[in-house]
């Protein structure tokens, strides 16, 4: 099922997945390394989330503002699709692309929504890291601590572009999102095509009460 990896392990993504891309200054974020990026905005997403009583509730026109401005600038989503669609990415047409981003960040949306209100409480401890941070791609590795649970792995694949570092893949319990998606991405569409799979995203975001920006 497209929703079974994220429903399984939405408070994990939920409260930290896209903690390391609420924004800094341009010059800021383009020097900065890797590891210390994800420390220093976690802890400032992680604590909206404590004070935000919209966002604890899951209400989802607040999520789908707060990630749509604090967090999509700093994903590369266009990367992050066309991995999950696979090798089906080349062969969908700049409109199916773009319904495709289009139903794929709905069905991310939903998952937040529904979420979020599980991410209190949690902290962020990040691993050495394994990569030079001049490096224009590294993996940062981090566990979550949430209260009375065992750690739980979360790790980031980044990349730099000239504003800074962006986040196109997350890692949790030892699954990478972009895998799995394109597992089953991978069986719709070979079943009934591009345009099979973005029905189905867009009725399961319809029928979530329309996550769909």
């Amino acid at each position: 099922m497209i929703h079974e990896w994220m429903n399984r392990r939405r408070a994990v993504l939920c409260s930290v997945a896209f903690a390391g891309l609420l924004g800094a200054s341009p010059a800021l974020a383009a020097q900065e390394a890797p590891d210390a990026f994800i420390e220093r905005v976690s802890s400032e997403v992680l604590q909206r989330i404590e004070t935000d009583p919209a966002i604890q509730s899951g209400d989802l026109a607040r999520v789908s503002a707060f990630v749509e401005e604090s967090v999509m600038p700093h994903v590369n989503f266009e990367r992050m699709t066309a991995s999950a669609v696979g090798r089906y990415w080349r062969e969908a047409t700049a409109e199916q692309r773009k319904e495709l981003m289009t139903e794929f960040r709905g069905l991310l949306l939903r998952t937040y929504a529904g979420a979020l209100s599980e991410a209190r409480g949690t902290k962020l401890r990040l691993k050495p890291l394994r990569a030079d941070p001049s490096d224009p791609e590294v993996i940062v590795r981090s566990e979550l601590i949430l209260r009375g649970r065992e750690p739980i792995q979360l790790d980031y694949r980044l990349e730099k572009d000239g504003t800074g570092w962006r986040i196109f893949d997350l890692n949790v319990l030892g699954l990478w999102l972009v895998d799995n998606y394109r597992t089953q991405f991978s069986g719709i569409i070979g079943s009934s095509g591009i345009d099979g799979l973005i029905r189905t995203l867009a009725e399961k975001n319809r029928g979530a009460g329309g996550a769909r920006s």
